[in-house]
């Protein structure tokens, strides 16, 4: 046996494997209707999928691609992408059909396995654009391609095994939301898969039962905690998608102790008329991330739903879980401290650094910049930005952080977003988390315009709370009391909603082209 087999760490493949096998008669998901799916069924559907990939030559190393609403055939479909070691990618339900084409022609793909319900007409007009698309298999019977789930009924399942991958191989691609130019593939290794399920195991504060209800896309965030999920033994209820009432529903029914959301889900799911009347006591962990939360609306939801909130800080270049704000933390006698994104990991190391990649001054804001095997191993097709965004050894996320002196880090912004107005640096974060803190706003954005003054003037656009009002001078008036002047937008617009890209993210590119002045 060689050194490195002897100390090569289980794969996330074989760890499934074992939960599949440990867990058999226990209950995996909850559909629909009431339908369940045990672990041993998953497993013999992972299987006969699985089988069919091998039998159209689909195996090691093999670019996939999966576009689909919420089902259980989209966790079907990536444990047999783990069980034959594709290289898989995931095509966002909400992505537009050009991104979708995009993302295809660059990550080559080969094989699209799609939703037919949701998605058939996409996959067609998918397939007559990119020339490099030889095999479609849909979730059930299709006019366009083939039905994989009749396909795998053909086989028996068989016993699971791991796929012999090469070291350093990559096994997965993540396209970034794009909103700051093209969209970027990505690349995560083996590795970087294994370390993330060990930290979400390590770090992350599961119920002892855990009964996770699924709600956000199984492709992308929501399909990440089934892993985590499974070596506990616990169970998932799969909604399509996310609807307040739904949710609402679903808690209730099936006595749900952990669920994930983004920030604008849980504002929804604040602001539904029928809260009240629904039992959410089971609740015990609500995990979320993606996207910065307002302060306000995060005291609002600890006084609603009780201490049950953990936060994930992370990107696509080191996925969910770079920091992490634990339920303990979010002390409602430290109002500061909701603004954080909490303390780093001890998995990664984790320095502000300034643009010559040294450390900044203690107390000032540096770029976030990571070290770790959960590190992206670079960009597909892409090696300048690869090179740029892994200068010096370190990971550069493009967030500017500060430590507080207790070691909890703060997102000031994004660096791409900050804007120069006067001479002075505006981070948009810093005045959009002063605006959240008004009672009657529901969400803001901040983006710089041209300004023949200024060279730039910040602008805010704002969303009221529905039966509130607030001005356009009250608001500017507010942060100009909290940050100065030079924080103080010049101009609020106020508006429906917020843009958002297809990863739920506040979109500033599509704002900067509404208001350009």
């Amino acid at each position: 046996m060689s050194d490195t087999a002897l100390h090569r760490d289980p794969l996330p493949v074989e760890i499934l494997i074992r939960s599949l096998d440990v867990y058999a008669e226990r209950t995996a998901l909850t559909l629909a209707g009431d339908d369940t799916v045990t672990y041993a069924d998953m497993r013999d559907a992972i299987s006969r999928y699985a089988q069919v990939y091998l039998s159209r030559g689909i195996g090691v190393g093999s670019p996939v691609a999966i576009l689909s609403a919420n089902r259980p055939e989209v966790l079907y479909a990536q444990g047999a992408n783990l069980v034959t070691g594709v290289r898989f990618a995931a095509l966002h339900p909400r992505g537009s059909l050009d991104d979708h084409v995009y993302v295809l022609e660059d990550a080559g793909i080969e094989t699209l396995v799609f939703d037919p319900d949701a998605y058939e007409e996409h996959a067609a007009t998918l397939a007559a654009r990119v020339p490099g698309l030889r095999n479609l298999f849909a979730f059930g019977p299709t006019g366009c391609g083939t039905d994989l789930a009749a396909a795998a009924a053909e086989f028996a399942p068989r016993p699971l095994s791991a796929p012999a991958v090469a070291e350093g191989a990559t096994s997965s691609l993540a396209y970034t939301g794009g909103t700051t130019g093209r969209s970027k593939g990505v690349m995560m290794g083996y590795t970087g898969s294994a370390a993330l399920l060990r930290i979400q195991r390590a770090e992350w504060e599961w119920p002892d039962d855990t009964r996770f209800l699924a709600c956000a896309p199984l492709s992308h965030a929501g399909g990440a905690f089934w892993n985590p999920i499974s070596m506990q033994g616990g169970s998932m209820v799969v909604l399509p998608g996310f609807h307040p009432e739904r949710v609402l529903e679903a808690i209730e029914k099936y006595r749900i102790t952990a669920t994930m959301l983004v920030p604008t889900m849980l504002y929804a799911l604040l602001d539904h008329p029928r809260i009240d009347e629904y039992d959410l006591s089971s609740l015990e962990t609500v995990y979320y991330g993606a996207s910065a939360i307002s302060p306000t609306r995060l005291t609002e939801a600890i006084e609603r739903f009780g201490p049950v909130f953990f936060q994930f800080y992370g990107q696509a270049e080191c996925p969910m879980t770079i920091s992490v704000l634990r339920k303990r933390d979010h002390d409602l006698a430290c109002p500061e401290r909701l603004t954080s994104c909490g303390r780093p990991v001890p998995w990664l190391h984790v320095a502000l650094l300034d643009d010559d990649c040294r450390p900044a001054a203690i107390g000032e804001p540096g770029e976030i910049c990571v070290r770790g095997s959960l590190v992206m191993q670079g960009y597909l097709n892409k090696p300048e930005q690869t090179e740029d965004a892994l200068r010096g050894g370190w990971l550069h996320t493009g967030d500017v952080g500060r430590f507080d002196d207790e070691g909890y880090l703060y997102i000031v912004d994004r660096k791409k977003d900050m804007v120069v107005t006067g001479g002075f640096n505006v981070f948009p974060r810093e005045v959009e988390d002063v605006l959240s803190a008004h009672p009657a706003v529901a969400a803001a954005a901040v983006i710089g315009v041209p300004d023949e003054r200024w060279g730039e003037a910040v602008k805010a656009v704002v969303v009221l709370r529905a039966g509130h009002t607030a001005g356009a001078e009250e608001l500017i008036a507010l942060v100009r009391e909290r940050k100065g002047s030079v924080h103080a937008p010049k101009s609020v617009e106020f508006a429906d909603a917020i843009p958002v890209s297809p990863l739920g993210k506040p979109d500033k590119k599509a704002l900067r082209d509404l208001y350009p002045n």
